[in-house]
Order: structure tokens, then C-alpha cells, then sequence
């Protein structure tokens, strides 16, 4: 009989480990309406940035704006492209689906209702796996929800692996109002890494602090559905010269701000400071956080001054009564300028308060809402584990 030959390789005969094999990155296909400076685009970057190179991305915003793609760590895998949409409706969904099957990635991620075509294209012919983002919607569904946009939601969304949302009150929208199967709305709170908004700043600050003065800023995109006339509203009717207000943010409605500032006698007390790359280095020169918009879901930017150590005033929209400390409830407060204007007005008197309540906030969201756990889950999701 024939003796076996077994030959053995270096590793083996040194008791050296055999080498396993790398594997290679999964690629993830988004979808965008747009990637200018927000916060789902700026979350998005943070994760992105927090998975490292497990994965690689490849980006795509539907409005042509790609501000936020130098938001990334140069040294990983991610492509961001503009691809706005050209033709009627077959032609769009016909370039949709060469463009999926054409990328072959092992996950689409569409996000919120600018990216449903691609959900529905996916769905029809394309067959990739899929998870749509949802963060809310625009100021034409605040207030009363459009029948068409929900038909066409369930149909698009009838194959997604995840339809995921922030919000608990975006998860019962989901449900109840836009019909999606509850099996497959998956809440996933923001998280925020808060070691950015506890570091000392560097640097001159953006604007200087006037002796006895008490700030009162808010960071957003200057859009409508921010509704910062409401806080511009709020803040003269404070009628109190130590206040100041600072406007972090940039966009469409400035000159209409920075008019109504002026009609209400308070423009010299208003600071629009553009936008600002790191929040932070905002947030650091306000004393309260103040929020105004007609919608929103799990705002960034409420956890970031949570952080930061601030008290926060804001309009009762979204989660935000339930994101904040318990004892900072009372100051989510239905939405009007009468209103918001009262909670700032307790705010300001009290510095006692807002220390205590900023400091209740920074250990809330420390607790609450780890950057940690947020990326572990969207790293489930992209690789499709449970």
C-alpha cells in the first residue's frame, strides 16, 4: 500500500499560527436626499468613521450637494458621488436600478422620503438587501400626514430588512400612521460620543463673552421648519439687554432672520455665527440651549448640548421632552413664542438652575445615549445580524 505523503507548510513546522485570511469589507450603498451639513449626514459621518475599515461606503446625494464628505477619516474606503435623479418617473427608476445592480452592494441603505424612489427601484427589480433610515419628515407632514406618501411608503418598504428611526414617537408614526409592520420598525436612538463637548477649546473663541451677559444660542440649518423667527420672537419679547442670542447655522432663511431681527429691535443683540464645523466650540459660550423647530424627531444637537453641561429650552416636538433630565422637563413646553419665551425668561433668571440642570443632563446623556451602543447596532444592521 502506498504510503500518504503529508507535507506540512513553514508556519506549521515552526508552531508558528496559520495565517487566517482577511475578509474582505462588506460595501454599503447610500442613498442621501442630500449631503450637505446636517444631522443625519453628520451622524452618518461619526459612524462611518467609528466602524473603520470593516466596511466600505459609497455615497450618494440626490440634491448634488456633498458638503459634508471631508467629514470622513481620509485613510477609509468611502466614495461620496452626486447622482440627481433626471427624467419622469420610469426613467428615474430605470437608472436607480442599473445603478444598484451596477454597485452589487451587500446593503442598501436609502434614507427618509427624498430617497423613496431608490427604496421602490430596489424593490421592483434591483432585489439588494435594504434597510431604510427614517429621521422624520418635512414641515408638509408636521402637522397633518399625506395619504399618498404612506400608500407609497408600505409598498416601497415591503421588502426592507429595517425601516429604523430614532424616535419613539417617530416608531408609533411608523406603525400606526404610515402602516409599516411593527416587526420590522426598529428604534435606534442617536448616541453621541460626549469626550468632544468636555475637552477645553483651542483657539480664539467665536465670539467674545461681554461681562454679565447671559447667551442664550441655538445650532441649525437656517430651514424653514427650524422656525428660528419663533425664537427670534421668544428672545424680544425677553426684553432684557443682558440677553444675547447666537445662531449657529447657515442657509436660505438668513436674510429673512437677519431682517426680522432688525423689525424687532433686537438685531444688535443677535449674533449669526455661520456655520460652525464643531459645534462645540459653540455650544461653549452659551448658557441655555434653546430648540424652536416645527419638527423634529431625536435632534443631534440637543444631545450635544446635553454634554456640553447646558440647560435646554425648547418646544415639545419629537422626543425631546424624553431625551432631556427629568428635571429639565419642565421646560419642553408647547410650541409658541409666548411659551418659549416664558421658559427661557425662568431660565435666565435662575443661574442656580441652570448649572444644576446642565449638570443633570451631561450625567442623562452619559447614561442614556452612548455613542458606543449606537454603533454596534448599526453595525448589526449593516451586516445583518440580529
Amino acid at each position: 500500500m502506498a504510503q500518504a505523503l503529508t507535507v506540512s507548510r513553514p508556519e506549521e513546522r515552526s508552531g508558528a499560527p496559520t495565517p487566517q485570511p482577511i475578509p474582505a469589507a462588506r460595501h454599503v450603498l447610500h442613498v442621501l436626499p442630500g449631503f450637505g451639513v446636517g444631522g443625519i449626514q453628520v451622524r452618518l459621518a461619526r459612524i462611518v468613521n467609528a466602524l473603520g475599515p470593516r466596511f466600505r461606503h459609497t455615497i450618494l446625494s440626490l440634491s448634488g450637494d456633498t458638503n459634508c464628505r471631508d467629514r470622513f477619516d481620509p485613510a477609509l474606503d468611502v466614495v461620496v458621488e452626486r447622482a440627481v435623479p433626471r427624467g419622469g418617473l420610469v426613467a428615474r427608476l430605470d437608472a436607480d436600478v442599473r445603478r444598484i445592480r451596477a454597485t452589487a452592494p451587500d446593503l442598501l441603505a436609502t434614507y427618509n422620503w427624498g430617497a423613496i424612489e431608490w427604496a421602490m427601484a430596489n424593490r421592483l427589480l434591483a432585489g439588494a438587501r435594504h434597510c431604510h433610515f427614517e429621521d422624520g419628515f418635512g414641515p408638509d407632514e408636521a402637522e397633518q400626514p399625506l395619504r399618498r406618501r404612506g400608500v407609497l411608503r408600505r409598498l416601497a418598504l415591503k421588502h426592507a430588512e429595517a425601516i429604523v428611526v430614532p424616535s419613539r414617537t417617530l416608531e408609533s408614526i411608523a406603525i400606526a400612521r404610515w402602516r409599516l409592520p411593527a416587526s420590522r420598525v426598529t428604534y435606534l436612538p442617536n448616541g453621541i460620543d460626549t469626550r468632544a463637548f468636555r475637552a477645553p477649546l483651542v483657539g480664539v473663541p467665536l465670539f467674545p463673552r461681554r461681562s454679565g451677559e447671559i447667551v442664550i444660542g441655538t445650532v441649525a440649518p437656517l430651514r424653514p421648519e427650524k422656525n428660528l423667527a419663533r425664537l427670534l420672537g421668544a428672545v424680544a419679547r425677553l426684553d432684557d439687554q443682558s440677553v444675547r442670542l447666537a445662531i449657529a447655522g447657515d442657509g436660505g432663511e438668513r436674510l429673512a432672520l437677519e431682517a426680522l431681527a432688525r423689525r424687532l429691535g433686537i438685531a444688535e443683540r443677535v449674533l449669526f455665527l455661520g456655520e460652525v464645523r464643531e459645534p462645540q466650540r459653540a455650544l461653549a459660550l452659551f448658557d441655555v440651549f434653546a430648540l424652536s423647530s416645527d419638527t423634529e424627531q431625536m435632534p443631534m444637537t440637543v444631545l450635544e448640548a446635553m454634554a456640553t453641561g447646558l440647560p435646554i429650552a425648547a418646544v415639545d416636538v419629537g422626543d425631546v421632552k424624553h431625551m432631556v433630565a427629568p428635571a429639565n422637563r419642565t421646560f419642553i413646553v408647547p410650541r409658541g413664542e409666548v411659551t418659549l419665551a416664558t421658559a427661557l425668561a425662568a431660565l435666565v433668571a435662575d443661574a442656580g438652575r441652570r448649572h444644576a440642570l446642565g449638570s443633570l443632563n451631561r450625567a442623562h446623556v452619559d447614561n442614556t445615549f452612548p455613542f458606543a451602543r449606537m454603533v454596534e447596532a448599526y453595525a448589526r444592521l449593516f451586516e445583518g445580524r440580529p
